[in-house]
């Protein structure tokens, strides 16, 4: 992984060094912000491929700068935060973030889901189907191109958005439980993955649905999970 750059966010010094020192032993080149604005300034002179931001930051806390960076940018965005509780990482997911840590956290876990992310969001398009473009009523995946659009507008996705997209657009009319979602997307155990899938699945349909609350395409099944209509 050594062509690939990780900006690591944290007003904390010893954090952000501890994490730099972790990542290049992985191979993995670092550039480091103490907030959100140095962040944003450093995504628009570098080719950033992974963030690793913490929330609470002055200046622009992190929820701020995921808000800005998810307007023109679609890398994999990891959330750091020293608060557990559910509604934090909910708002993280909302706004685009891929994966969430909490502190104090094991260092060795944190690398295993940025390299974890650094391949899925290298290597879109690997899901069964092959790379044919595929259009379900105006709704289009190009896997070569990683496009999603809708009646011809491109749509703006996460990288985690796009995978659940493809997964369940290469496998349309099939339903996929939560926890299968959650297994083939993240490649981790479905263990309490019901609100990160939820999200996920409320900001595509704000994306690709005219009227979220009624979709015309990505259907729950009450009681199964989900699945894109053929």
């Amino acid at each position: 992984m050594a062509t690939y750059k990780v900006l690591v966010v944290d007003d904390d010094k010893e954090i952000r060094d501890a994490i730099e020192i972790y990542l290049k032993n992985e191979g993995i080149s670092v550039m480091k912000a103490k907030d959100g604005i140095e962040a944003i300034e450093i995504l628009n002179e570098q080719t950033i491929h992974l963030i690793v931001l913490d929330i609470m930051m002055p200046r622009l806390d992190g929820i701020s700068t995921a808000f800005k960076i998810r307007e023109e940018k679609n890398i994999p965005i990891i959330m750091l935060s020293a608060k557990s509780e559910d509604t934090d990482k909910i708002l993280g997911l909302q706004v685009g973030a891929d994966d969430y840590v909490t502190k104090p956290f094991n260092p060795l876990e944190l690398i295993a889901r940025v390299k974890s992310q650094l391949r899925r969001y290298v290597t879109l398009g690997t899901f069964e189907g092959g790379n044919k473009v595929i259009d379900l009523h105006g709704l289009t995946i190009d896997p070569t191109a990683k496009e999603v659009t809708v009646n011809g507008d491109v749509v703006k996705l996460t990288p985690i958005e796009y995978r659940i997209v493809e997964l369940l657009m290469k496998n349309a009319g099939r339903v996929f439980s939560i926890d299968e979602i959650y297994e083939r997307v993240w490649k981790e155990p479905g263990i309490n993955a019901e609100n990160t899938v939820a999200v996920h699945i409320r900001k595509i349909r704000e994306k690709i649905e005219i009227d979220p609350k009624n979709p015309r395409y990505l259907k729950v099944v009450w009681g199964i999970g989900y699945k894109i209509e053929k």
